[in-house]
């Protein structure tokens, strides 16, 4: 089965900061601005590296670290739902919470928990 794009993020979507990345690596890593801070704008995830000594080796791992934040990771479960579902969570949420869906149960004069008619 082949896969669909769903959507797709961009250069635009992420602020990228480079630093110098400092400690230990001597005097290359304290001239250069070698280290790099990517954060995707929608979702807050940040992704940071600075262990390598070229800013190109930093950006792949800074990115690789972004992919893997609980942010980041919730963001995109959030945007595959919408997309598919065509609902935000607020709709999704409102829908679920109307009156046919609930169920109020409380104990009954023998101590057993029942469903209470809602009216």
């Amino acid at each position: 089965m082949p896969r669909e794009l769903l959507f797709s993020v961009s250069a635009k979507d992420f602020t990228v900061q480079a630093f110098c990345a400092g400690g230990p690596g001597g005097q290359h890593q304290n001239k250069t601005a070698s280290g790099v801070r990517i954060i995707h704008k929608e979702s807050g995830a940040v992704g940071e590296s600075r262990e390598h000594k070229s800013q190109h080796a930093n950006k792949k791992a800074a990115f690789s670290r972004l992919v893997e934040t609980a942010k980041w990771k919730l963001w995109h479960s959030q945007k595959v739902l919408t997309i598919l579902s065509g609902k935000t969570i607020e709709q999704r949420v409102e829908e679920q919470m109307a009156s046919a869906n609930l169920k109020i149960e409380g104990k009954d004069p023998a101590g057993r928990w029942a469903e209470i008619e809602n009216s």
